[in-house]
């Protein structure tokens, strides 16, 4: 009787599970084993309890892992790479809000100026405000260190305390590339205006409370009178999510929403799912709910009020508010999110005995 071959899969699985467990190799071999490893099928916290790399910890290095393959190809130097392969990818998960462009030239400027992860949280923020401008700021160019200046350049305006404006001053003139940044930050020294910032408005939130609240879809068949074979050929409807979304044969969607005024004067809405946390200002929220974004893709006239969709560099869609007119292309206003009813106890509604009770 022959010995049965060992499972190929099954041997590869244990070889880089004992790689994470030693800790074998460099953190971009450890982020493609996780990868690896996810990809056939092991849970997150499966990974954790063989290896020790907590789950927040395989997602950290795996979006870094992305980010650093995005920068392959000759797009940074050598020795660079080389620094960021051994210890970067804090700082290169930092970098993920970037397009692949911008990357590129971040990284060089994080190894030209030594920072650590802290501080290219701050830069790739600056960095990613920056690329949504469509004209470049007097004196600015769009060299990374000039969009770092224009940060702290903003920030020092804003700030009426003499200590804290120097100190904002010092990391422009620390950052600024060119000749007429350092010059626009320079006059901040002599002229001491305080520009008051504007305070972004509140996002248009709300949630669905009651029943009646929550419109019921049904397919649209047609018009009477019809034959039993059109009528039987309609597909069933599965509404999907917390918001009951209806895909049709057509590839076509539908989305309830309540009949507010603010939805029954929109021109041209369009919807959307998004996480909440996603959302400008709610990024360090616990809340992990999804929640649904109207836009009105015909207001496309800016005002400081609103929140607007826009495209960046690389294609994407991003929500943003101005304190000033962008001179960009506004692809529409939001104008409400609505996040879904809470239940309680699902199975609960679905006792007939109970809801007469």
């Amino acid at each position: 009787m022959t010995t049965p071959a060992p499972n190929s899969s099954s041997a590869d699985t244990e070889a880089l599970i004992l790689q994470l467990r030693r800790k074998q190799g460099n953190w971009v071999d450890w982020a493609m084993a996780c990868q690896t490893l996810q990809k056939s099928g092991m849970s997150p916290q499966a990974i954790f309890e063989g290896t020790g790399f907590e789950p927040i910890q395989q997602n950290q290095i795996m979006v870094a892992g992305q980010v650093y393959q995005s920068i392959l190809g000759g797009a940074v130097a050598e020795p660079v790479l080389e620094h960021f392969t051994a210890r970067g990818s804090d700082s290169l998960y930092e970098l993920r809000i970037l397009s692949k462009d911008d990357r590129a030239q971040a990284v060089q400027f994080i190894y030209d100026q030594g920072l650590d992860s802290e501080q290219v949280r701050d830069v790739a923020k600056a960095l990613k405000e920056f690329s949504y401008r469509h004209d470049l700021p007097p004196g600015f160019t769009n060299h990374p260190g000039d969009a770092v200046a224009f940060s702290y350049w903003g920030f020092a305006r804003q700030t009426s305390d003499l200590q804290a404006r120097s100190r904002l001053i010092a990391q422009g003139l620390r950052f600024a590339h060119s000749l007429g940044a350092r010059e626009a930050i320079e006059k901040l020294l002599t002229d001491f205006a305080v520009v008051k910032a504007k305070t972004a408005p509140r996002l248009p939130l709300f949630r669905i409370e009651t029943d009646t609240d929550v419109p019921f879809v049904v397919p649209m068949v047609g018009q009477w009178p019809m034959s039993a074979d059109v009528f039987q050929a309609v597909p069933k409807m599965e509404p999907e999510g917390a918001f009951g979304v209806v895909k049709s044969t057509g590839e076509q969607a539908w989305v309830p929403v309540p009949g507010w005024q603010v939805v029954l004067t929109a021109q041209d809405a369009i919807a959307f799912l998004m996480p909440f946390n996603e959302l400008p200002n709610q990024a360090d929220s616990t809340v992990s709910e999804t929640v649904l974004i109207l836009v009105d893709r015909q207001q496309q006239a800016w005002d400081d009020s609103s929140y607007f969709l826009v495209s960046d560099d690389s294609g994407q869609l991003a929500i943003r508010w101005f304190d000033t007119d962008p001179g960009m292309p506004l692809l529409g206003r939001v104008i409400v999110i609505v996040r879904p009813k809470k239940v309680l106890d699902e199975a609960y509604t679905q006792e007939l005995w109970q809801i007469d009770e």
